[in-house]
């Protein structure tokens, strides 16, 4: 609890006190007003004031301008008890509401305490402490058990477990060893690692997810405008309303009193409180729940828009799958029992041995290994997914002389059982100029690479990207959320994208796509989908980032994505998984579905409570119920946005 909340607490207490004094001394002389005016002043001596100096600078019709005629008023027409009951409890909603606020940001804020004091940089072997803004490119840096990552960068010496639970909402710590890149944001749990940076902290992790999350609330979403709008006009005119009420009736009645107290009870009970506060608390709570799932989003109007996104595209490479080109399967020539098709998926070059049972005098691990050995000098992502799946060391002895034929694939001679060989290793085109025939075709979609040897065909070799490990699940999550149209886009050709979507259940795919091309193809979706809903894009790459800023709501993977595609995107995905688009829609329709009970909730008892007071059916105290007591509900339930469980 703050200072200033206690001295609230204080306030209320003197200000009970005093009003129960005053009960128990009402008929026992012309002095028994006195606790009650000591009641008013220690519990609202601020709000007249707050009224007044809101007047000042043209804000007239507020909860202090109202909740200060309604109190006036009521003094004036000796209901002195009302008048403090109604200003005591009001202050103790407003204590109320200001803790709840108050948990709800320091929920958010400790999640978000990633911002590092200080980073321990390494110069000419010695340890100095300073601001990781002095930290420069390339610069090393010491972190230590126990201490933030300060900066973006690269292992250079050390392993240790990270803790990343305040960027990605994964409990389980990452393990990191020499050559691994880390972000800044996590905390260091076991070994001393020293690294070498990579990023700015202006361009860092964890500055760019600070400044997310302290831009997030300046975005409004429709609900939060509309009620803003909503209080503007609905405040003035229940004030004229109070005031007819008040002077109207009696003019062909009499019985001033009676009717200046309805008023005042009118006032009390139509201050917009409830819907003020709790609406934006609702959304500040969901933005604070998808943070602890690793999801950014910057700004409620975007945590609205998913709750209605019904229609959702996907860039491919780095989205779907995970970027990283494996060997997906071993195909040797025909002609031989042992020469059976092996399916690399998730294995190895020793499961490509092991599978037929003859070790490595396999046709598989033949083909295999010729293709590691030609491609030993690549660093093409192609040539050390076969190194990968070769899964040996390569002796350079045994290769020489190796030549790239362009646009074809390459020739190497190398040494097999005592004898040089040439290899060629390449696409069909480079087959048929050597002469060679082609009798076995992959199963499996990717790029395809014939191998063949001494002019004899070995077999092929297909590579592939990988799909992410939940991409599947995702999908069909997203379908049983009510997702109705999944859509991919990708620069890939359309048989490679095709091959994916059907296995992970996609709707429709386009592929052979530009930049351009992708954005020209979300402005015809965005045409076609239905009124009332979203469409979503999911992208990772700098070329992605037009359709991203195109879309109704642009979703970038913040783990590997570019930082163009973070910067355009509305929502950041931190972990790279596709199955947290599901977390995002379930907290944004769940927040979505508070702030809409609460607007019910809160207009229909004002309305009821508003027409009670205006017959006379209801008191003051009635009042504030409508007032106070709404508003403590409607904030008790707009506080549920912040817990989410999968």
């Amino acid at each position: 609890m703050t200072k200033k909340q206690k001295k609230m607490v204080f306030r209320l207490a003197a200000s009970a006190v005093f009003l129960v004094c005053g009960i128990a001394l009402e008929d026992r002389g012309s002095w028994a007003w006195i606790p009650f005016i000591l009641s008013y002043l220690a519990a609202g001596y601020d709000i007249p004031l707050k009224a007044l100096r809101n007047i000042s600078k043209g804000q007239v019709f507020d909860e202090n301008f109202l909740m200060t005629v309604a109190t006036f008023g009521a003094i004036a027409v000796g209901a002195l008890e009302e008048a403090v009951a109604v200003m005591l409890f009001y202050q103790l909603g407003e204590l109320f509401n200001d803790y709840a606020v108050g948990r709800s940001r320091q929920s958010i804020a400790a999640l978000m305490d990633i911002n590092p004091e200080y980073a321990n940089l390494l110069r000419d072997g010695k340890e100095e402490q300073v601001d990781p803004y002095e930290v420069e490119v390339d610069d090393i840096i010491l972190v230590k058990p126990g201490e933030k990552v300060p900066l973006d960068g690269v292992v250079s010496k050390g392993n240790s477990s990270l803790d990343t639970k305040a960027l990605t909402g994964e409990s389980m710590p990452v393990d990191v060893k020499e050559g691994d890149a880390i972000v800044s944001g996590s905390i260091n749990l076991t070994g001393a690692l020293e690294v070498r940076v990579t990023k700015l902290f202006d361009d860092s992790t964890v500055a760019k997810i600070l400044e997310l999350v302290e831009n997030a609330s300046s975005r409004k979403a429709r609900a939060e405008n509309f009620i803003t709008r909503f209080a503007r006009v609905y405040t003035p005119i229940v004030v004229v309303l109070a005031v007819i009420l008040a002077v109207v009736p009696p003019l062909f009645t009499g019985n001033w009193g009676v009717w200046i107290y309805r008023a005042c009870s009118f006032l009390v009970v139509s201050c917009p409180c409830a819907l003020v506060i709790s609406v934006p608390l609702s959304f500040f709570g969901g933005l604070g729940a998808a943070s602890r799932q690793g999801i950014l989003l910057k700004g409620s109007n975007y945590l609205e828009a998913v709750s209605y996104m019904d229609t959702v595209v996907f860039d491919k490479t780095g989205t779907l799958t995970t970027g990283k080109f494996q060997v997906a399967e071993v195909v040797p020539a025909d002609g031989s029992a042992a020469g059976k098709t092996v399916d690399m998926a998730g294995g190895n070059g020793e499961r490509a041995a092991d599978s037929q049972g003859n070790g490595a005098d396999t046709p598989a691990a033949r083909l295999l290994r010729a293709a590691a050995f030609a491609e030993r000098h690549s660093n093409h992502p192609i040539a050390v997914s076969l190194r990968e799946a070769y899964g040996r060391e390569i002796d350079q002895s045994q290769v020489a002389e190796t030549r790239e034929l362009a646009g074809k694939g390459i020739c190497s001679a190398i040494m097999e059982n005592g004898e040089w060989k040439t290899v060629y290793v390449g696409n069909r085109k480079l087959m048929e100029e050597q002469g060679i025939s082609i009798s076995s075709q992959p199963s499996r979609m990717g790029t395809t690479l014939y191998v063949a040897e001494e002019g004899r065909y070995l077999g092929c070799v297909v590579i592939s990207d990988t799909i992410r490990q939940d991409t599947k699940a995702a999908v069909a999550s997203l379908r049983q959320a009510g997702v109705r149209r999944m859509v991919m886009l990708t620069g890939d050709r359309e048989e490679t994208g095709k091959a994916v979507a059907a296995e992970i259940g996609l709707d429709e795919v386009y592929g052979g796509l530009l930049p351009g091309d992708k954005v020209d193809k979300v402005e015809e979706l965005l045409k076609t989908k239905r009124e009332g809903t979203t469409l979503g894009f999911v992208g990772d790459g700098i070329n992605d980032a037009p359709v991203l800023s195109r879309a109704d709501v642009g979703i970038a993977m913040g783990g590997i994505g570019s930082d163009a595609a973070v910067e355009a995107a509305d929502m950041v995905i931190m972990t790279d998984e596709p199955s947290k688009i599901v977390d995002a829609i379930a907290i944004a329709r769940k927040t979505v579905g508070i702030v809409k009970q609460n607007i019910v909730f809160a207009i229909g008892v004002k309305v009821l409570v508003l027409l009670l007071t205006a017959a006379g059916f209801a008191t003051m105290w009635a009042a504030v119920f409508g007032d106070v007591g709404v508003s403590v509900l409607a904030i008790l339930n707009a506080m549920r946005a912040l817990q989410y469980r999968k």
